[in-house]
């Protein structure tokens, strides 16, 4: 919808205020040089932020187009962050709130709010898939939905899961996100356990023929516990932003019961 036709809209009454400024938000997109187009009205339009990819970027254009996001929506999300791009980010974030998520970064005009809409879990079956689950918790928590998270509980030892789930369970999550390597197996027992949708993210971890993920995201793929979403190898950012969608559309069910009347 272009600009027009919203303030014409709002002139005819068919617009409130309120209404026309999140079309004005959601169709906004800053060009930067010839480089690239920012979506920064993305949140507004979709509930899901705009996320730089630092991989194949220089650390300087990270940098630039991180702080274009935040002059323009306040905040900016960057993923696949190597330390050069580390380095950059944090040299121009100056007096901005930086923080860390595995590979993920997050800078902000002041500190965070402490998310209230809605719970995720997020599970990492080792160590080495951390960086993976943390980029989605850093979509998850952006999008205001609360994190509960425990991380090396894979099922080489089985038992380290049996707690955190537990909470996970007992919080009243709305979806959990399982991040696995190897042989991807974690989400295939998640899903037998839980009633909720259930994201798995293959991780690129592993050895041999099963390395760089397709092991994972095979067995992941051939689950057979049903409410087992996939998403692709080390994609973190699609897992937390999926997971996210569904715990904001729960809680939105709960606080207007007239969409449950609705169908």
């Amino acid at each position: 919808m272009q600009m027009k036709e919203i303030l014409e809209r709002l002139l005819a009454g068919e617009f409130t205020v309120a209404e026309a400024q999140r079309a004005l938000e959601a169709n906004q997109v800053e060009q930067v040089d010839d480089l690239a187009r920012l979506d920064p009205g993305r949140m507004a339009r979709k509930g899901v932020p705009e996320v730089i990819l630092a991989s194949g970027k220089t650390p300087e254009l990270c940098a630039r187009l991180a702080l274009r996001l935040v002059e323009t929506s306040g905040v900016a999300l960057v993923s696949r962050v190597t330390e050069s791009h580390d380095i950059a980010l944090r040299a121009a974030a100056g007096g901005l709130e930086f923080e860390v998520f595995g590979s993920g970064r997050r800078l902000r005009r002041g500190p965070a709010p402490e998310p209230s809409t809605g719970a995720i879990g997020v599970l990492a079956a080792g160590t080495s898939d951390v960086d993976v689950a943390e980029e989605a918790r850093m979509v998850a928590e952006s999008m205001d939905v609360r994190v509960l998270r425990a991380y090396d509980v894979g099922i080489s030892a089985v038992h380290r899961l049996a707690e955190p789930l537990a909470a996970m369970v007992r919080a009243d999550i709305d979806a959990v996100v399982v991040v696995a390597g190897m042989e991807g197996a974690l989400p295939t027992l998640v899903g037998g356990l839980v009633a909720v949708p259930v994201v798995a993210v293959p991780t690129s971890t592993g050895y041999g023929a099963g390395g760089r993920g397709l092991a994972a995201l095979l067995a992941m793929l051939q689950t057979c516990s049903p409410g087992v979403t996939v998403v692709n190898i080390d994609n973190g950012i699609g897992a937390g932003a999926a997971a996210a969608l569904v715990a904001l559309r729960v809680a939105r069910v709960r606080s207007e019961p007239s969409l449950t009347a609705r169908g």
